[in-house]
């Protein structure tokens, strides 16, 4: 199935909300909902027009320079939407602990255009206790632009009696507004969700040899999840352990190149 492994694939039914709500099997078929899923994976998301709750105009353009998290509700869902939400919050806080508070903005969009009002959104927003963070924003729009961006973000939905059957998918955003990674399901391992963001603050490559640049790499490298705390923590001893390993490395080199200059016949050396 292209792009899709199979570890996702075997979960891939889990991931469609709606469905036991209805009390039917899934109408969606996992398979082709994740391999178009993953099919976005690279692709530069429009610039389409959205609103926040108090009216003013929202684009991706807006976010350019950092990434962005984008959470897909819709306001009526009871069930899985809000979980998903309050799973993001804590992932969120644990991210923000690890990256710093402003590596990132998340915006929660509603896909439901018909009934996802700027005023839904600002009730959801209270509902889920994320109104007061300025890092995170609310969004919903017309229904011609919210089709387009759902499109980019390879997200399938189907309109069920009372509500969506859709999958479960929050998307990480470079700081580009290309889609870089899709975290899956109402609940996620912390480290599935702050590794991408991760990489994209301090980048997988150092891109230069500035300060910066190396200050970011040595960041990269030393900030590690640890399981026993559930937290991610900032561990010097890994690039320690590296530097000397590196020099240990440099010096043997040395030696070696040394000893076979002075064991090269004399002729040789002469000519």
């Amino acid at each position: 199935m292209g792009r899709v492994s199979a570890a996702i694939l075997s979960l891939a039914a889990g991931l469609l909300a709606g469905t036991a709500a209805s009390g039917a099997g899934p109408r969606l078929d996992p398979a082709a909902v994740l391999e178009r899923s993953e099919a976005a994976i690279g692709r530069q998301v429009g610039d389409n027009p959205l609103f926040r709750p108090d009216g003013s105009k929202l684009r991706v353009s807006d976010f350019r320079g950092r990434p962005i998290v984008v959470s897909l509700v819709y306001t009526s869902c009871s069930s899985v939407c809000p979980t998903t939400t309050q799973s993001l919050r804590t992932a969120v806080g644990k991210a923000r602990e690890a990256l710093g508070r402003d590596a990132f903005e998340i915006v929660t969009l509603g896909f439901d255009a018909r009934n996802d009002t700027p005023v839904r959104m600002a009730a959801f927003a209270k509902d889920q206790s994320i109104d007061r963070d300025p890092a995170w924003h609310l969004a919903s729009g017309r229904a011609e632009d919210i089709a387009a961006l759902l499109d980019d973000f390879g997200f399938t939905y189907e309109a069920l009696a009372g509500g969506f059957e859709h999958i479960t998918q929050t998307t990480i955003l470079d700081a580009e507004g290309r889609v870089y990674r899709h975290v899956y399901g109402d609940a996620f391992p912390i480290p599935v969700f702050v590794e991408p963001l991760k990489e994209l603050v301090f980048g997988t490559r150092t891109r230069s040899l500035s300060v910066s640049d190396l200050a970011d790499r040595i960041r990269f490298l030393c900030t590690v999840y640890d399981p026993v705390t559930g937290r991610y923590r900032t561990d010097f001893a890994i690039a320690f352990g590296i530097t000397i390993g590196g020099l240990s490395l440099i010096l043997m080199g040395w030696i070696v190149i040394g000893m076979w200059r002075g064991n090269r016949p004399v002729e040789a050396r002469n000519g």
